[in-house]
């Protein structure tokens, strides 16, 4: 009261937390009531860990929500545990409406209005938040300085970052994905919350009892249908095929496995096959322990392939406690042609040898054949449909329309046999990708997560596809759902770049470099992401490094070296797409590209 007599205006120094739902308005036009009710259970849980970390709710608004803590440890802690609380919650919620929290971070000097906190200090938490991960925790050095070596948490500095409406620039930090499991784990060892998902499982390749090597696609064909087939179960986490087989031919620790994939139950097992009989010996173990939970063996025919992967799916659901999607044998029901079966596999077996012109050719051909003596398999049709998407994005193609109205074809050809098969919807929305109708290929790819949650590649080319159509800040949830369920994939540069990109499209270039930088380190010769970061550097005036990545540039991709080049490269022509990418463009000639 004295203060108010005297005109003076009260200060104090708080720690802000500023939070809000990444695409809301989006989740809002698929469920208003639905967002709305989810909105009101998360806030419920997470107030009780403000309460528990001694936080104050400042104020609500819309999606957002603005918190005062007396520690920034304090407030660290407590945003860590709320993003662990709300991974938990999204475990079993189709990614395409899982609702995740971005979370901002200041230690500032601010206004104090009655309950209410005003200033400068707070509109820097604000922004914080704006540019901080969907599920992820960004925080300013000042926070940050008060926590180091307090928390037992990793952050990765993400520079000098320009926020909206602050004059100055603010060095950020944020909480990286690492730091944010080992805080689950820990929260796990203390009676908290798990770690990992209850229902996540990783196929490891299965062994060729037979040792002929030329049998060797088939042994590995089995364990690409298990892992497939195994996604289909409600609330899953499957580890994608591509990580699973980094283990071929090594030997097996199955606890560092659990630990380095965030599983919690590990399946292997042999084949053997002679003449027309297969032998199928599976077992189950559990990550955390090394025990054996279940084991068996199955005999069958090669041509009862699909019905042997149904069966040990189907066990393995009742010994995990949970029911399947009703449709796991919808590919046994047609009669199977087994030399088509055959070929299809080959054909697997070349996409899985990396992705190169050659292998991808090799593929396309068998398929080619599998279709000539079966026109009705599925398998073949969208892999042959995929194969061809993937010629004309890489450029292998002289006829890039004549192969993508082939495709187009193949995919509505598989869709129309089997409408709720998840590779039919994947197929087409890289069709249409392609064909840059990209709110038909939203649809699909969409419709194709939904059938199987676990599909790490419909999340990359989702990302892919919302970032080409003017959508970049919802791209980013989904390249990290394609890492997180291939964390060893040998296309993981993908996720990366795509990370990076949108960064850079949404103006966040301390992001944009931490993630460029990833992808080339992962693949030194992908030149979009060298690309990229030339362009991110220029835009931080850091031009000796755009100069040198510039260079690196040019070496992977020589034929498009001027902006003209560029712009005729934009692969979208949606205006949003156009506007952001003009930063391209403003970068590139910073770091010294020739206009024509």
């Amino acid at each position: 009261m004295a203060a108010e007599r005297s005109g003076r205006v009260e200060r104090k120094l708080a720690a802000i937390l500023a939070a809000d739902v990444a695409g809301y308005s989006r989740l809002m036009e698929l469920d208003e009531a639905g967002t709305a009710r989810r909105l009101r259970e998360h806030r419920v849980v997470a107030a009780a860990l403000v309460a528990r970390y001694g936080g104050r709710i400042v104020k609500t608004t819309g999606d957002g929500v603005l918190i005062e803590f007396p520690s920034v440890v304090d407030a660290v802690e407590c945003a860590v545990a709320v993003q662990a609380v709300m991974a938990e919650r999204n475990e079993a919620v189709p990614c395409d409406q899982r609702m995740l929290f971005r979370i901002g971070i200041n230690l500032g000097d601010v206004l104090v209005e009655g309950d209410d906190i005003l200033g400068d200090g707070v509109n820097v938490a604000a922004r914080l938040e704006g540019i901080a991960e969907p599920g992820g925790i960004c925080i300013s050095s000042s926070a940050y300085d008060q926590v180091l070596g307090k928390v037992a948490i990793e952050f990765a500095d993400l520079g000098e970052q320009n926020l909206k409406n602050i004059a100055r620039p603010v060095r950020a930090y944020a909480v990286s994905r690492d730091g944010l499991a080992a805080k689950t784990a820990a929260a796990r060892t203390t009676g908290g919350l798990p770690a990992v998902p209850r229902l996540s499982i990783v196929v490891l390749p299965f062994a060729n009892l037979g040792g002929d090597p030329e049998q060797e696609y088939f042994v590995d064909g089995v364990a690409e249908g298990l892992t497939t087939d195994l996604s289909r179960i409600s609330g899953s986490l499957v580890i994608a095929r591509n990580t699973a087989f980094t283990y071929k031919g090594k030997p097996v620790d199955v606890k560092q496995i659990g630990r380095e994939l965030g599983v919690r139950y590990v399946l292997e097992g042999s084949v053997q096959r002679g003449g027309s009989r297969l032998r199928v010996n599976v077992q189950l173990i559990d990550a955390e322990t090394a025990n054996h939970l279940w084991a068996d063996r199955f005999d069958r025919e090669i041509t009862d392939l699909f019905a042997l992967q149904d069966a040990i799916t189907v066990e393995l659901a009742g010994v995990l406690g949970v029911e399947l999607i009703k449709a796991e044998s919808r590919r046994s029901m047609r009669n199977r042609n087994p030399d088509a079966l055959d070929l299809e596999m080959q054909a697997r077996a070349a996409w899985n040898r990396g992705w190169s012109r050659e292998n991808f050719a090799a593929a396309n051909r068998l398929y080619d054949q599998a279709l000539e003596l079966d026109p009705d398999n599925v398998p073949a049709l969208t892999g042959l449909a995929t194969g061809l998407a993937i010629n004309v994005v890489s450029l292998w193609t002289e006829a890039r329309e004549d192969d993508l109205l082939r495709a187009e074809a193949l995919a509505a050809r598989a869709m129309a046999l089997d409408p709720h098969d998840a590779q039919c919807h994947y197929a087409m929305g890289f069709v249409r990708r392609m064909q840059s109708r990209f709110d038909e290929a939203i649809a699909e790819l969409d419709a194709a997560i939904r059938l199987n949650p676990n599909m790490h590649l419909a999340y990359n080319t989702l990302g892919i596809t919302k970032a080409l159509a003017g959508r970049s800040e919802e791209a980013l949830s989904h390249f990290a759902d394609a890492i997180r369920l291939s964390p060893r994939d040998p296309l993981l540069f993908v996720g990366h770049f795509g990370i990076g990109w949108a960064r850079f499209l949404l103006g966040h270039d301390g992001q944009a470099v931490e993630m460029l930088r990833k992808s080339i380190a992962l693949n030194p010769g992908y030149s979009p992401a060298h690309l990229f970061l030339t362009a991110t550097y220029a835009m931080q005036g850091a031009i000796r490094e755009a100069h040198e990545a510039l260079a690196a540039y040019l070496r992977t991709n020589p034929a498009v070296n001027t902006i003209a080049s560029l712009r005729a490269n934009a692969q979208s022509n949606h205006p949003v797409y156009l506007a952001q990418r003009e930063r391209l463009y403003e970068g590139m000639r910073l770091a010294g590209m020739a206009e024509e």
